[in-house]
């Protein structure tokens, strides 16, 4: 092992260590199940709204976003990064003190629960599309991260990409199996100042490396369409994709569109939406938003910019071209930059290493803020909504913890199976997830909260037609081409809007109990 390696393997330890230590120290106040799953409502603003963003910004911030704008320029990832900032916004703004409001007055401690107890379902229909929604679309999820650390340390240390994929899933159990959602809330509090700080010192360092901004941009705009929101740029053309290329294509309104609605898929995320339960008080949530809001544009902005960079150091010859030489339009090598990058800068000396070190430490922190949330979620999806309350399984709390612990073992480990391939693509792999999770419960969230006619029929079809539309679009329709190269988020949140309206105003109105408590909980 080398002299750089040995740097960024003390800095990784280092880290590491910190986030079980989090995980030991949280465990101790981790009594009861409202505590693993919530966290006792107890999260200070500053906690809630930076462990909201680490957990929605998985691997696609530090290795998806720029591995996305190195591989086709600004537009994609630009317009993704602009969806998501102005979902973020909204997401707070509209959904979060209601929600939190809300789940306190009906105890309601997790998402499906929140659905049973808002809409009086006695037969837990829509519980149990919630907790295998969950379920279903959070296992991909994992798995993204999962891939996220296989190819970073692969990179790095050249070691089996599948060994290092399984050894980070067991280091994220560890802790969230131990102190629960306070683990998992306080270590993302610290990965989200981690990756900040790695992004910021990758960006300086690759603008320095390429010769400054001025050079940065001028290399960038020898490659046709890199730098221009309206267009892409193509490094090949179908069906020659193991031919390399400089050209440009349209991008045009359904493409944006399409990106723009990454950001939709924020009403409907249960592991932000778990934040804004968790908060200890509804009107620091302010200030969360506040905090969130800020952070989310600055991250994602750095984040695509240092894909230009990248490019641009490409293009001087500081780094080899990332790309598949057997297929120029496949991302994966791509998503591999910031680790690149890290592997660079420790190439100057101890010190260097350590410092990559630390950016290392910030991938992992991308990956393991976002995988022990969607862990923590699908093992109360399974634990207490599906055991407990569809099978009227009576638990102790003894036994429901366990059950929930056990959960997460065999999520992660299903997740490390879907993403076995080392060449799946982080991006693809999350845009999948999140789609299922934005139509599944965004119009859901939405409709429950502000349109008290909404009934518990209504919920069921949007869920149902949500998650069936993710499907058929991405698999049957999408494929096509065309006017319908959409993304699935898309028509499957507007079919769910639909189908909740029309289900509810032909089905009976909801109980005058639950128009009261939906009217008092709006004052």
């Amino acid at each position: 092992m080398t002299l750089s390696q040995i740097g960024i393997v003390v800095a990784i330890f280092i880290y590491l260590a910190g986030m079980l230590v989090i995980g030991f120290i949280a465990s101790r106040k981790t009594n009861d199940v409202g505590d693993f799953y919530l966290g006792g409502r107890k999260l200070g603003p500053l906690v809630t709204a930076m462990s909201a963003e680490a957990s929605d910004m998985s691997s696609y911030l530090l290795m998806g976003v720029p591995g996305l704008a190195y591989f086709s320029g600004v537009a994609d990832a630009g317009w993704t990064a602009i969806g998501l900032a102005v979902g973020t916004y909204l997401n707070w703004l509209f959904t979060a003190k209601r929600l939190r409001k809300y789940t306190e007055k009906i105890d309601a401690i997790t998402l499906p629960d929140y659905f049973k107890k808002r809409f009086r379902d006695e037969k837990n229909i829509t519980l149990l599309i919630g907790a295998i929604a969950i379920i279903v679309f959070f296992i991909p999820y994992t798995a993204s991260g999962f891939s996220a650390c296989g190819k970073l340390f692969a990179q790095l240390f050249g070691v089996n990409y599948q060994l290092a994929m399984i050894v980070s899933a067991i280091i994220i159990v560890g802790y969230t199996t131990t102190g629960g959602f306070l683990a998992a809330s306080t270590t993302d509090f610290v990965q989200s100042i981690v990756m900040s700080i790695a992004l910021i010192i990758v960006l300086c360092y690759g603008i320095n490396q390429a010769g400054g901004m001025e050079a940065v941009i001028n290399n960038a705009n020898e490659l046709k369409g890199f730098l221009n929101f309206s267009t892409t740029h193509l490094n090949a053309v179908k069906p020659d994709v193991d031919v390399y290329v400089n050209e440009s294509g349209p991008y045009g309104l359904f493409n944006k569109i399409t990106m723009f609605c990454w950001g939709l898929g924020y009403f409907g995320m249960p592991h932000i939406l778990l934040r804004f339960m968790a908060i200890d008080k509804p009107e620091k949530l302010k200030l969360s938003r506040r905090v969130a809001s800020v952070w989310c544009v600055i991250s994602l902005g750095v984040a695509t910019f240092l894909g230009v960079v990248g490019r641009a150091m490409t293009q001087t010859g500081v780094l080899d071209l990332l790309m598949n030489t057997s297929d120029y339009t496949n991302t994966s090598e791509s998503e591999k930059l910031i680790v690149v990058l890290a592997d660079h800068i420790s190439k100057n000396g101890f010190g260097y290493a350590l410092i990559a070190g630390l950016i290392i430490a910030g991938i992992l922190a991308s990956t393991m803020s976002t995988a022990d949330s969607q862990l923590i979620a699908a093992s109360s999806a399974v634990s207490e909504n599906i055991i407990q309350d569809v099978f009227k399984v009576k638990m102790s709390e003894t036994a429901a913890m366990l059950t929930a612990r056990l959960t997460l073992v065999i999520v992660a480990v299903l997740g490390v199976v879907i993403a076995w391939n080392p060449n799946s693509s982080v991006f693809n792999i999350v845009s999948f997830a999140w789609a299922g999770f934005g139509a599944v419960f965004g119009p859901a969230m939405i409709m429950s909260l502000f349109w008290k006619r909404s009934n518990k029929y209504g919920i069921i079809a949007g869920m149902l037609s949500g998650a069936i539309v993710v499907f058929v679009w991405k698999y049957g329709v999408r494929p096509m081409g065309g006017v319908w190269d959409l993304y699935e988020l898309a028509p499957a949140f507007l079919v769910a809007i639909i189908f909740i309206v029309i289900v509810s105003l032909v089905t009976p109105a909801p109980d005058e109990e639950i128009v009261k408590e939906f009217e008092e909980d709006r004052k």
